[in-house]
C-alpha cells in the first residue's frame, strides 16, 4: 500500500477568537499525490480491488476531479490500470487539446489511466445496473469504485482520520461532497464532540446521505457557504483564501476546503461557538483544482488562488 510522505500528526494552530481556537489538521499532507480524504477512501478499496484479484479500478469524476486524479495516482503506485469515466463527450473529441488545457486530466493521463468520455445523460446512468454491466464488459471486469470514492470501504478508511489526540477538541468540522469523510469522522469522534459539515453543493440531500451511515446524532449539516453550488465561487472567497494563505502559509482549495474554513472564520466573528470551544478543521486536500479553477477565474476576469 502506498505510504505517507511528509505527514505528521500534529494539529496546526491557525487562530483564536472571542477565547475560542481553531486547528487544522493537515490531511492535504498525507501524501503528494493521494492526498488528503481520497487516500483515507481508496485505501480499502484498493486492498479490497487486490484481494479480489482485480487488475483495473473503474471509476467515475468530472473534468476537475480530484477523486479521478488520485484514483489515477493511486493505481499507478500500486500497479492497478485505472479507467475514468468522464462526464463530458466533447471532452474524447479532441483529447491532445483537452490534456493541454486540462491539468487534472493531463495528471491522470499521465498516470496511464484510460478515459472513457459519456455524455452528461449517459453520466446520470452511471449507477444503473446497464450501465455497470456495460462497462465491466468493455474494460473487462474491473474493480468498480464510485464517484467521489464514497462507499462502506471509504468510511471505514475515513474512521482512521481522527486520533486519540484529536480527543482535546469540542468541534470537529469538515467540507462535505459525496458525504463519506463526515460519516467517518462521526463514527470515530467522541460523544463530547460535536462534526459539523459544509457541504460543497446546493441542497438537503446530504444529511440522508450521511444519516445511512451513522448512528451518532452529534453532527450538524451547515449549509450557507457553498457559495451557490459544486465549483462555484465569488470574489468573496477568492480573497479570503488568498488572505488566509498569506496569513498562515496554509492553502486552501476553493471548492471544499476553502469554503469551509470561510465559514468558520465567519461562525466565529458572530459567536457561534462557546467560550473556550476548541475547534479542529480537516483539511481534506484537493489543491490539484487550484489550477484548472484559475483557468476559469482568468477567463471571467476574475483574481486567481494564488
Amino acid at each position: 500500500m502506498y505510504k505517507l510522505v511528509n505527514f505528521t500528526s500534529k494539529n496546526q494552530f491557525v487562530f483564536e477568537q472571542n477565547g475560542c481556537t481553531l486547528y487544522i489538521k493537515r490531511e492535504d499532507e498525507l501524501h503528494p499525490t493521494v492526498s488528503g480524504n481520497k487516500f483515507r477512501k481508496l485505501k480499502y478499496n484498493l486492498l479490497q480491488a487486490r484481494a479480489l484479484g482485480h487488475d483495473t479500478l473503474l471509476t467515475f469524476g468530472g473534468a476537475y476531479s480530484n477523486h479521478i486524479a488520485a484514483t489515477a495516482a493511486a493505481g499507478k503506485l500500486e500497479g492497478f490500470k485505472t479507467v475514468g469515466v468522464i462526464r463530458g463527450e466533447e471532452l474524447g473529441r479532441d483529447l491532445k487539446k483537452t490534456l493541454a488545457q486540462n491539468p487534472t486530466l493531463a495528471f491522470a493521463h499521465s498516470c496511464g489511466m484510460e478515459f472513457h468520455f459519456v455524455t452528461r445523460a449517459e453520466y446520470k446512468e452511471k449507477d444503473e445496473l446497464r450501465f455497470r454491466e456495460s462497462v465491466k464488459k468493455t474494460f473487462n471486469n474491473p474493480f468498480i469504485i464510485p464517484e467521489g470514492g464514497t462507499n462502506v470501504l471509504a468510511i471505514k478508511g475515513c474512521e482512521e482520520i481522527l486520533t486519540t489526540d484529536d480527543s482535546q477538541f469540542d468541534f470537529i468540522s469538515c467540507p462535505i461532497g459525496t458525504a463519506g469523510t463526515i460519516s467517518g469522522i462521526i463514527n470515530s469522534a467522541g460523544k463530547h464532540q460535536k462534526v459539523l459539515g459544509f457541504p460543497a453543493l446546493k441542497g438537503d440531500w446530504v444529511r440522508d446521505e450521511v444519516a445511512q451511515y451513522v448512528d451518532s446524532e452529534q453532527w450538524e449539516i451547515i449549509a450557507d457557504y457553498h457559495c451557490g453550488g459544486y465549483a462555484k465561487v465569488n470574489r468573496e472567497l477568492i480573497t479570503f483564501i488568498n488572505d488566509f494563505k498569506d496569513a498562515y502559509g496554509i492553502p486552501l482549495d476553493p471548492v471544499y476546503t476553502g469554503k469551509m474554513l470561510f465559514g468558520l472564520s465567519d461562525l466565529m466573528n458572530r459567536g457561534y461557538f462557546p467560550e473556550n470551544s476548541r475547534i479542529l478543521a480537516i483539511h481534506t486536500g484537493g489543491l490539484q483544482g487550484i489550477s484548472g479553477m484559475n483557468t476559469r477565474l482568468a477567463k471571467k476576469g476574475l483574481p486567481l488562488i494564488q
